[in-house]
């Protein structure tokens, strides 16, 4: 079969990986390192070129279960994706269809070089507990009240010694110099001013308790590692905190499609880690589904925030929790018996749909000629899984391509591949478990410029298809 890539969709979520996450889409660049979108038709196709179909075992940690929308992890989160197209082959085979590649989202975001520097694309917030932070100022305030009231019984000599806790110690001006502060998850806006006070940020707790209640912000304070200077008035310090340029992160981008070796590479180049801590880490520590028999099909696409100090564990385990939150969403261990398949197949017919890519409005049609195929016994003949045994992308699979020994290989293979071959979005699990109605047997996607993608029930209509992609390739 066969599909298109989708170059200028959708951005996937920004996952904090203590903080949040958010499935918003924006436009997207096509990027030369990205996954990808690999089409196909029963006969033919136009995938993409790229790298290997094999996993690799995470350390990481349990997630959590955070919503589809967001999860909280100690500070990052993700956003978009946008495959890459790739390069043809020569010797195409006759008469097969192909499909083009993947999405990416926007480029990282490294962390400022100065405090309050232009910030840059700006992640979902995910509010620290607002009840503490409020029950905290009050007291602050209540104790106040009572020592004012206590003052002005004893005189001014009282109010001497009780002044710092009327009108607290403060900096004037925005402070010199750097320091990094940590913000820890759930901290109280009382916490986050000790943090401040004994970095010699500010001056003292209750000035900088004083100016978050006054602004009513305490409730926007996110954690996070923060660039900020010393000696800077409270109110200056909550400016920064505020400012999305102040916190020290990297925003990596992981496009739907890709496979585990290319989120690897992408991660070891825009993320600081490095490729063997990537391939060493124990994926008992990742938090995977139980049916997982690996990394492959699990590591969710969006884009992560990583901050200083995260580990290759954190980043892959942030990535499986986001997979669990998706995969709740959509009910996958629920609907798959109705199917008849088991979650493992669902994510694997998932990471199918996604490879041969089409429009979003494609995938519940390729996902129903997949079923139609398997109801008939018929070998699903997908190039993007022939592809994933050679661990390539191509626009072009050849005869020779076909006939490659693999158990990923469906012109050789009946049935589903042993695993997923890529990553599958949320939209690709859906169509896994809801197929359009039809009865169509072959899909040709005959203008992957255009990601125009057509199907057929009929073998006659199929070859029509072919030739009209062979045009617009220039292959007629």
């Amino acid at each position: 079969m066969n599909g298109t890539p989708e170059d200028e969709d959708d951005v996937g979520d920004v996952i904090p990986f203590r903080t949040s996450s958010s499935e918003d889409r924006s436009a997207e660049e096509r990027d030369p390192e990205g996954g990808s979108r690999e089409g196909h038709s029963a006969e033919g196709r136009v995938p993409t070129e790229g790298h290997s179909p094999e996993g690799h075992s995470p350390e990481g940690r349990s997630p959590e279960g955070p919503s589809l929308e967001g999860r909280s992890l100690e500070g990052r989160s993700l956003e978009g994706r946008s495959p890459e197209g790739r390069s043809s082959e020569e010797g195409g085979l006759p008469g097969k269809a192909f499909g083009e590649g993947a999405r990416q989202g926007p480029p990282e975001a490294g962390a400022p070089d100065e405090p309050g520097a232009e910030p840059g694309p700006e992640a979902e917030v995910i509010p620290l507990p607002a009840a503490h932070r409020r029950r905290a100022v009050r007291k602050v305030g209540l104790l106040a009240a009572g020592l004012l009231a206590g003052a002005l019984a004893l005189g001014a000599g009282a109010i001497v010694v009780l002044r710092p806790y009327l009108s607290p110690d403060d900096f004037d001006g925005p402070g010199s110099g750097t320091v990094t502060v940590r913000i820890a998850p759930g901290s109280s806006a009382e916490a986050i001013g000790s943090v401040l006070a004994d970095a010699g940020v500010v001056a003292s707790v209750g000035s900088f308790v004083n100016v978050a209640e006054d602004r009513a912000v305490s409730d926007r304070l996110r954690p996070g590692h923060y660039r900020l200077r010393k000696g800077m008035a409270a109110g200056a310090a909550l400016d920064l905190l505020l400012n999305p340029a102040a916190r020290i992160v990297r925003r990596v981008t992981v496009p739907e499609g890709m496979r585990v070796t290319e989120v690897f590479d992408r991660l070891a180049k825009q993320a600081g880690l490095t490729l063997q801590a990537l391939k060493s880490v124990d994926q008992a520590l990742v938090g995977l589904p139980e049916y997982a028999k690996g990394l492959e099909g699990f590591l969710f696409p969006a884009t992560y925030e990583i901050e200083p100090g995260d580990t290759a564990v954190d980043v892959l385990a942030a990535m499986a929790e986001r997979f669990a939150a998706a995969a709740r969403q959509v009910g996958l261990e629920e609907q798959a018996p109705r199917l008849n398949l088991t979650p493992l197949q669902v994510v694997t017919l998932a990471s199918m749909i996604q490879a041969e890519g089409g429009t979003d409005e494609d995938y519940p049609k390729i996902s129903r000629v997949i079923y139609n195929r398997l109801a008939k016994d018929m070998p699903l003949e997908i190039d993007s899984t022939v592809l994933y045994a050679q661990n390539r992308r191509t626009l072009r699979v050849t005869e020779r391509d076909t006939k490659v020994n693999s158990p990923y290989n469906t012109y050789r293979h009946k049935g589903l591949p042993p695993g997923p071959i890529a990553n599958p979005g949320e939209k690709a699990l859906m169509a896994a478990l809801n197929p359009a109605e039809g009865d169509w047997q072959w899909f040709v996607t005959t203008d992957p410029r255009h990601r125009i993608t057509k199907f057929t029930s009929k073998e006659s209509e199929f070859v029509r298809y072919r030739e009209e992609l062979n045009k617009n390739l220039g292959a007629s």
